[in-house]
């Protein structure tokens, strides 16, 4: 399973967390939130700076229908058709779901820490048990632990196909299905490991050896645990950010350009 499948997650949320993120913004904001919950209520006294600060970050997408005081002073609860987030006095910052927004500058405060907190050091990464895979002039790079039944990986392998200028790193990882070791295993004893991956997760064709070489599969298990990657893809930059999940392949490589430092 990959992280980028949001599960339960509303779209409303899908819009405010994911602001960063164009694609899925553009198809979340296209539909609407629901029916709202009821008329919209007169606003209590001072919540004038809620409501155009809320309106504003929504760019006329939803609009505001309820806000109301809440028990803890200076926060008032917003209500979006059947959503709810949280806001301050002066219409600047937003909890959603437990995430701060900077609703001002469309920045997700507490995404900008985990990503701080989930960060790496690249040059630490034991490159040597990765499969290399180097297209055009390699100037760029990307660590990305991916398995064999992973359907977001076999999305972001064709999206590699297209990318210009970069070398990849796969840390080939058995964690989704019973027989993800078994195709691991095969695709490591290829003679050409990056084109039997390749094959494997574009077309489906599972390489005809025995799958009996040594591998380094209990190594990258490892090697996953240690820095907390417990879904695929999850891809690494040089610069140590991690980007768990799936992103297309335009904004993987713009994200490539902004985190590949020379």
């Amino acid at each position: 399973m990959s992280f980028s499948s949001f599960p339960g997650q509303s779209r409303l949320r899908r819009f405010a967390i994911g602001l960063f993120a164009a694609t899925t913004v553009s198809l979340a904001c296209a539909q609407s939130v629901g029916p709202a919950a009821g008329p919209r209520a007169a606003d209590p006294p001072g919540a004038a700076p809620v409501r155009a600060g809320v309106e504003t970050w929504l760019a006329g997408r939803y609009k505001v229908d309820e806000l109301r005081r809440t028990p803890v002073a200076g926060i008032w609860e917003v209500r979006i058709g059947n959503e709810l987030i949280y806001v301050d006095d002066k219409g600047q910052h937003a909890f959603v779901e437990g995430h701060l927004v900077d609703i001002r500058s469309n920045r997700n405060l507490t995404r900008e820490r985990v990503d701080e907190l989930l960060a790496i050091d690249f040059k630490d990464l034991p490159l040597g048990i990765a499969m290399k895979q180097v297209i055009g002039n390699g100037k760029r790079t990307m660590a990305v632990f991916e398995d064999p039944n992973c359907g977001y990986c076999r999305q972001m392998r064709k999206d590699i196909a297209t990318l210009k200028d970069v070398t990849i790193y796969t840390f080939v990882i058995a964690i989704l299905s019973p027989d993800s070791e078994t195709k691991a295993k095969k695709v490591l004893c290829a003679d050409d490991k990056v084109r039997a991956w390749t094959d494997l997760m574009i077309s489906g064709k599972v390489p005809g050896n025995a799958g009996s070489c040594e591998t380094p599969l209990a190594k990258v298990r490892e090697l996953a645990q240690k820095l907390g990657v417990t879904a695929t893809p999850t891809t690494f930059f040089p610069n140590g950010k991690r980007l768990p999940g799936y992103v297309p392949a335009a904004q993987l490589d713009r994200l490539l350009d902004e985190n590949s430092k020379s």
